[in-house]
């Protein structure tokens, strides 16, 4: 069986990114393997990549969008990111970053893909998000970022 990995928009945006070549290295490693995971992502994401002022990278991080699940966002998922604001561990700040976790736990992905540190791969995160998700009677998460895959 493989992998559901729900995608951040920050993991397409890396593809193509070469302010930092060891991170775009990682990212097109991990692109190179996707057929190897089940992977999606949700028109937020899409959304959020249509927001590229460059044209021709648009085009090019919307290509990427042909090679995953695209879920759409629903209102479940806006009560459980609320849920995460309301327990702390987001703030009403980060709804996005909180949306696609809740994307990714509604859709029942094993894993969230992101090369966010500040807002979502990190520990603590990861464990206030996971007591919510167990609380509520839902599945746990992990988030981490493509190196670790």
């Amino acid at each position: 069986m493989k992998l559901r990995v729900y995608l951040d928009t920050s993991v397409f945006s890396a593809h193509d990114d070469e302010r930092a070549p060891d991170r775009l290295a990682e990212t097109r490693e991990f692109w190179s393997r996707l057929s190897e995971f089940d992977a999606s992502t949700s028109d937020l994401a899409a959304a959020e990549l249509h927001q590229t002022p460059d044209p021709v990278k648009r085009a090019r991080l919307e290509a990427l969008l042909r090679n995953v699940v695209i879920h759409p966002v629903t209102d479940e998922m806006r009560v459980l990111a609320e849920r995460y604001v309301d327990g702390g561990a987001f703030s009403a700040g980060m709804f996005n970053d909180t949306l696609h976790v809740a994307a990714a736990v509604l859709t029942g992905q094993d894993i969230l893909l992101s090369w966010n540190f500040r807002h979502l791969v990190n520990r603590r995160r990861r464990a206030q998000v996971n007591e919510i998700n167990i609380l509520s009677g839902l599945p746990t998460v992990e988030i981490v970022a493509p190196p670790e895959m």
